[in-house]
This record gives structure tokens, sequence and C-alpha cells, in this order.
């Protein structure tokens, strides 16, 4: 009975498998690559078929891979992605072994057979997560969810500002209407944000939906409340406001671990 208890939480996606900490000292890394015009699907193949094993071998851990919903945001030219590291020493190691190796070179190259698969160099930036992140859960749910990367800009100093409202107030009413957290992190360089960036995933059930749940969100009293007492003294992010708070509604690929 056990046993089939346990199947039947896994089938519908409500067991997790696998749980990290915020706090268990793993480094992030979200990397970005942007495919030349028609090559995404290489790029794919090739992290299905073998990146993503490389990878673990060589101490990497998957966390999410997934690519944009829309044109604009580079829907069929970009893969967006989260790795885990035990350190960025360790990162470093893993990258040199994995880059050395035969059949990651091999792979590389007949990917490649018909053109360069990158438009340029990836984008890559370390990240530790803020101490208001949930368990960083890295699972299969058994109905599909769009998800949803959000980047915040502050003003200089204004930064703790930001996650104390996060910590205080959004999180939950983030949760009182609907949204899904995956995890929050502040870049670990200056020259990529630190110090001045808040990088975020959430999930909904599609991108209406997250749509329809920012809108509740942001009528919400308790919100307005919240916004107007930590910005007397000014906006906490960077104006305009697009400029400042920069959103991403992505699918998971395939091979995510996180879908």
């Amino acid at each position: 009975m056990k046993r089939l208890t346990f199947l039947l939480l896994v089938l519908a996606g409500l067991f997790t498998p696998i749980l990290h900490a915020a706090d268990d000292g793993r480094v992030y890394e979200l990397r970005i690559y942007t495919c030349n015009e028609g090559k995404l699907d290489a790029l794919l193949a090739r992290f299905r078929d073998h990146t993503c094993k490389l990878f673990e071998k060589h101490g990497i851990g998957n966390v999410g891979y997934w690519v944009p919903v829309d044109e604009e945001n580079g829907s069929k030219t970009t893969l967006i992605y989260v790795l885990e590291h035990k350190s960025r020493e360790a990162a470093k190691e893993s990258f040199r072994a994995f880059g050395a190796d035969p059949e990651w070179q091999a792979a590389r190259k007949a990917s490649e057979e018909g053109g360069k698969i990158l438009a340029r160099a990836p984008e890559s930036i370390f990240m530790t997560p803020t101490d208001y992140s949930p368990p960083l859960a890295i699972a299969k749910t058994a109905k599909p969810r769009i998800f949803e990367m959000r980047t915040y800009t502050t003003n200089e100093g204004k930064l703790d500002a930001l996650h104390a409202r996060f910590r205080d107030h959004t999180m939950k009413l983030f949760s009182k209407h609907g949204m899904s957290h995956i995890a929050y992190w502040v870049p670990a360089d200056k020259e990529k944000g630190a110090g001045t960036k808040l990088i975020y995933i959430l999930a909904h059930d599609s991108k209406d939906a997250g749509l329809a749940s920012f809108t509740a969100f942001r009528a919400d009293p308790d919100w307005i409340k919240a916004k107007a007492e930590s910005e007397k003294d000014g906006p906490l992010t960077i104006q305009p406001q697009t400029e400042g708070v920069k959103s991403v509604y992505m699918k998971a690929t395939d091979f995510s671990p996180i879908q």
C-alpha cells in the first residue's frame, strides 16, 4: 500500500524527488544562449542528447531549461537555463573538465556541421539565493506550467528595502493571487548586478493566468499600502518601470528537470 501511494504521488506530481534548501551553500548559475536564426532546435537537441548528461558527469547540476514564450523575448533563438554548483571553484573545475571531454568535443563538432549554432558567447550570471528564497524543488508536475523570470534593477542603496518588501509582503501576496515561487537569487558579481539586482522565477498555470494574477496583485489594497510605505523616499527600482522590472514568460523544454 505504501509503495502504491508513493507511485500515485509521483504520477500526480505531488511528490518532490529533489528539494534543495536555499541556505545549503550551493551556487547557482543563470546562462542565456542566443542562437543564429534557425539553430535553436539543433541547440536543444545537443542539450537533450549530450550536454545535460555531460554536465552531470562533471558535477554540474541541471536545474531548469526554458525557452521564452514570446518572439520579442527570443522564442525562436533563445535558451535560458539554471545550473547549480557546489562552489564557484567547483564550477570552474567542472567546466574545464566538461570542455576537455572528448564526448563533448565530438557532439559539438557534429552539431555544428551545418553551421555555427550560437550567435554570440553565452551570458553567465552566478547567483546566490536570498534568505527568503524557498527550498528549490526540482521536479516535474503532472500539469504543464508556464514560468516567468523577473529581473529587478534597483536604485543605488535600495536593494535591502526591496528584499524587505518581498520578505514581509510581496511573497505572501504572490501566493494569495495564485503564483508559485521557484527561487529568488541575487547576482554574485558587481559587474552582473550584485547590490542592485534581484532575479527570481515564478510558475503559473498559463501566461494568461500569470497576467491575471499580477493584475489582481497590483490592485490588492495590502500591496498598494506596502508599496507606498516602502517608497516614501522614492521608487526602489530604476525608472521608467519598464527598465527597472523585466519579465520573460517561458516554457520548460522537454528535458528540463523542472517542469
